[in-house]
């Protein structure tokens, strides 16, 4: 087993679970709130203390809702657009105190050199999916979104950190966890996905095809695209119901997975990677305390990037 260990983290799912979870008490001098800076510099350092990653790598939404993704199915996240705007990307709802912190996210994790990447028209989950896909060692994925358990991956060492209840009590998920749960092997969950739908992702699904449904078409017919061959072959041993509905999906069919499948394949600037040990910028890193007021959330950061 490698000695190095990558750790991934879906930067937005945590900042989001910061600022919801963490109390808006947490103002900087002036008033600001700094609650989300806070709480995932909190983050960062509880899980770099309990996994203790050579590499550690934040990854960014440069693009949270594609147009290449829109292109393909219309309704994917179109619940969480505020203001569509022409030729730039779409905007999305994101409460104004959290909206103020994120430059200041982006200035701490400069600060302490922790490396930051994402790609231009590209989420951070495709950006994730890269990084752990042939990383050569093994990779902790840090995310509250199901969508990357697709990168499950037991040979190769890939695993999610599954935050739905909390940072503190997350789920460690495997190819026999996904198994356990929905009943269908982890390489098999974007088109778990895609047959079920996703409402947090305004995916659709096919009509009729819940979990169980869709988990026993996989287990016959194994993906998407034996699905629809099945149903096309009266042969098959098909049931009538799932055979109509699945007939009556075949546009929505011929795109999701594309839309679903997470990116393994991004030209990315990756940098080192390295986990810093100290900051990159000792004097950048004592403005930012002093200005937002990160206090112990910072001291905790230096001891847990530093390690043993």
């Amino acid at each position: 087993m490698s000695d190095q260990r990558l750790l991934l983290l879906d930067t937005a799912s945590l900042y989001f679970r910061a600022f919801f979870g963490v109390p808006d008490t947490l103002r900087a001098p002036d008033g600001t709130p700094v609650n989300a800076v806070r709480g995932l510099m909190d983050f960062i350092s509880r899980l770099t203390e309990e996994y203790d990653p050579t590499h550690l790598v934040c990854c960014w939404d440069d693009n949270w809702r594609p147009q290449w993704r829109v292109d393909l199915v219309e309704t994917y996240k179109s619940h969480r657009v505020v203001e569509e705007v022409a030729g730039a990307a779409d905007v999305e709802e994101v409460p104004d105190p959290l909206q103020v912190q994120i430059p200041i996210i982006l200035d701490v994790l400069a600060a302490w050199g922790i490396t930051v990447i994402g790609a231009e028209d590209m989420e951070a989950d495709d950006v994730i999916g890269t990084l752990a896909t042939g990383a050569g060692m093994p990779v902790d994925v840090v995310t509250g979104d199901r969508d990357l358990f697709q990168l499950v991956d037991d040979e190769q060492q890939v695993r999610i950190l599954y935050t739905a209840r909390g940072v503190s009590k997350h789920e460690r998920v495997d190819n026999a966890w996904v198994r356990a749960k929905y009943g269908v092997e982890a390489a098999q969950y974007a088109d778990f996905a895609t047959l079920r739908g996703d409402a947090s992702d305004g995916l659709p699904g096919v009509a009729g095809v819940g979990e169980k449904t869709a988990a026993s078409l996989l287990t016959q017919f194994h993906d998407v695209a034996g699905i629809v061959a099945a149903a096309h072959d009266e042969k098959s041993g098909m049931a009538a119901g799932p055979r109509r509905r699945i007939l009556a999906a075949l546009d929505y069919l011929e795109v999701a997975p594309v839309v679903v499948a997470v990116r393994r394949d991004l030209d990315l600037d990756r940098g080192s990677m390295l986990r810093p040990r100290q900051p990159a910028d000792q004097d950048a890193v004592a403005a930012l305390d002093a200005t937002w007021g990160l206090g112990t959330s910072s001291e905790r950061l230096a001891l847990a990037l530093a390690g043993n």
